[in-house]
Order: C-alpha cells, then structure tokens, then sequence
C-alpha cells in the first residue's frame, strides 16, 4: 500500500512540474515521507501534506490546487486522458473539469504518455483542428501571466523577431558631409591650398550621431518574477541589435547582467543572468536599489543622453519617500525615463500604492508591458523622435 502511494505522488509530483511549478526529487521525497505521517483517510490531511511540501509561492496555489481536486478525484485520472486535451474530457462521474482551470496545468495533463489506450486517428485530426488562424492574433494579446509553456515558448520567439530601432543620439561635434547645413571655410581654404590655390569645391559639416545609450531596470521580485523571465528575452534582443545596451536587475539588491546578455544564444544568457543573481523572486526595494544605481553606476552608464526603462509595477515594501527622491535624481540624470509598468494591463488601474505615487511623478512616460502587442507598441514608440523633457 505503501508503495502504490508513493508511485501516485511521485505521478502527481510529475504533473506539477509540467504545468511549471518547480518541483524536483526532493520535493518529491518530502511530499512521500508527509504523506505517510498523515495518512491517505483524510483527503484534508493529505492536501495540507502535500501543499506544505510542494508549494513554496502564493501565485503557485491556484495550480496545486486545481491539480489536487482533479488528480485526486480519480485515481485512474492519467491512465484516461492519454492524448486528449483535458478542456474536452469526459469524467467518469465527476462531469467536465471546471472552466477556470489553468492553461499550464491542461498541458500538463494532455502531455502525458500514453500507457494503456491509444489516441484514435480521427481525435488527433479533431486536436489539431482546434488550432485556427486566430490563435496568433490570441496570443499576441494574452497576458503573459497567463500563457501556458507552450504559448510562452511561442512568445518568446516572436520577441527574438521584434527589433527596435531607437533615433540617433545627435552629438554637440561636428563632422565632414557633402550634404552638410554648414559651410566649413576652414577646409575650404584647405582644400584650394592643396591644389595651389585653383579653384576649390565648397566643403560642408553637419552634426555627429551616434548610438542613443540603453539603460534598462528590470525588477525581479515575487510579484514580478512572471513578467521578468520573459522580458529578460526583450532585453537580450535589445542588446544584440545594439552596442550601448546597459541591463541591471534588482530584487533586494542591484545586479549588473550586461555582460551575461551579450551570449548570441538567448537561453543560455537568460541562464547565465539567472545565475548572477542571488535574489530572483525575492523581496522588494526599488528606492534602494535605485540609490545603489544612482551612486555606483549613474556617472559611467547614464552619459550622452541615455534612456532608462524601468521595468517594475511599482509596489515597494520600503520608505516611499526614498524612491521618490531617487527617481527623481534619477529623471535628471538620464535624457528620458520611461517606466513599463506591468499592472497598466487593468483597466481599472489608479495609482494608489504608496510606491506607485512616489514614481510616477518622476517618469516621464509608463507604458504597459504584459503582453505581445504591448511590447510592439513600446518598440513602435521607441522609433519615433524622442520629445522633449517639459
């Protein structure tokens, strides 16, 4: 008996991992030796056993717990559904899964192998015949929260084709141009010496451009963590369509990843970033790690007209007042401060967090950043000239 429950968590453990929740062998271990100082009689006990062990995130809640409901209900549940999207099965006695199941789990589920019975030709042709022209324009507005690993590996490979093309960065210096606004008597008269004093074509200058810096600000905490992991993609083909690309993370401190997202291949530079940091889904402290920024880094990143974006919902646990006066410090240091703020993907949204109050201020334009179309309306917006500072 014992065995059989083991060999059922371990299966339940496998279906956590693909709806995305990180759980390993030693989550699996603990959850076992849990379960058997629980006992199986009371299906409470074992709910508490298994969250206690398995869920270490309260955004990872939802999913364990419609997993539980569903995995649970049947003991049988992975042996019927081989092959079949699990929105369309049907339960022994149970009726169709709830509406609101998540996305990630359904994939889990479908994508188990097969054990006993075998998908029959014509439901394979009815699955794929689900996918319609219509699914791309879905994706492209779906919230990135709530992409399933299939859609997000779809996402981020639709951010590797977008590029962005910010305007040039126009220089006090100036330079040679045949088509130049301003006549150059000095190289002129250069010129007619050259030739011993014959007849010289006129000489023009214009001013210099030159690449417009990026400094970009992501925030890694909780609340963010979702959102990091795919931007982190935006970011890296940021920085190999330009050479002046400044990236820094923060949680509860401030990370330099620049030189980790230089990698040509961008799984294994979001991995080398990842690995840099040692606060990932952490806690919050934007004003602080805006001081560290402004202190350690502003002089050497922020020069020749940068661009700062600043990718964060805004929510500080710390003193509001300290992020205020360090956004601002930091709004006068860089050429345009521009603040992606995830929680615009409301439409009901107001700035009532202390946090949001002190920031907004000081940032001269927040775009929203949740989902594919939202990042090629920033990219269209980054094209443009770049306004004006009031």
């Amino acid at each position: 008996m014992a065995g059989r429950i083991g060999e059922t968590i371990l299966n339940f453990v496998r279906v956590l991992r693909r709806a995305g929740l990180p759980v390993g062998p030693a989550h699996a271990l603990a959850a076992i030796e849990a379960a058997a100082a629980v006992g199986p009689e009371r299906r409470d006990d074992l709910y508490w056993a298994l969250h206690a062990t398995l869920v270490r995130k309260r955004e990872e809640k939802p999913i364990f717990d419609q997993a539980f409901h569903l995995f649970w209900r049947n003991p049988r549940l992975l042996e019927r559904m081989m092959g079949l999207l699990l929105p369309n099965l049907q339960l022994e006695g149970t009726g169709t899964p709830p509406p609101d199941l998540a996305a990630r789990l359904a994939e889990a589920f479908s994508n188990q192998a097969p054990r006993e019975a075998k998908a029959e030709p014509e439901q394979r042709e009815e699955i794929s015949a689900t996918l319609s022209a219509s699914a791309q324009e879905e994706l492209r507005q779906r919230d990135f929260d709530n992409m399933s690993l299939t859609e997000l590996a779809a996402a981020k490979a639709a951010l590797a084709r977008l590029r962005l093309s910010f305007p040039p960065t126009v220089s006090r210096r100036w330079q040679r141009h045949p088509w130049g606004k301003r006549f150059d008597g000095r190289a002129t008269l250069r010129a007619a010496a050259r030739s011993g004093g014959e007849f010289a074509l006129p000489k023009f200058v214009r001013r210099r451009e030159r690449p417009t810096p990026i400094v970009v600000l992501c925030d890694i905490s909780g609340s963010m963590d979702r959102y990091a992991r795919i931007l982190l993609h935006f970011v890296h083909g940021l920085t190999q369509d330009h050479d002046r690309v400044q990236s820094f993370v923060f949680g509860t401190r401030l990370t330099n990843i620049t030189r980790a997202l230089q990698d040509r291949d961008v799984d294994q530079a979001v991995d080398r970033a990842a690995r840099a940091v040692v606060d990932w889904s952490g806690g919050t402290r934007i004003g602080d790690a805006l001081l560290r920024f402004n202190k350690d880094w502003a002089r050497r990143v922020l020069g020749r007209g940068a661009i700062v974006l600043l990718i964060t919902d805004g929510l500080e646990r710390d003193d509001p007042a300290l992020l205020g006066r360090e956004a601002a410090r930091l709004q006068r240091s860089c050429r345009r401060l521009i603040w992606l703020n995830p929680l615009l993907r409301y439409e009901g949204f107001a700035p009532r967090a202390l946090g949001i109050q002190a920031l907004l201020p000081h940032a001269d334009e927040m775009r929203p950043v949740h989902s594919l179309d939202s990042l090629a309306a920033l990219a269209e917006a980054l094209t443009k000239p770049i306004p004006a500072r009031r």
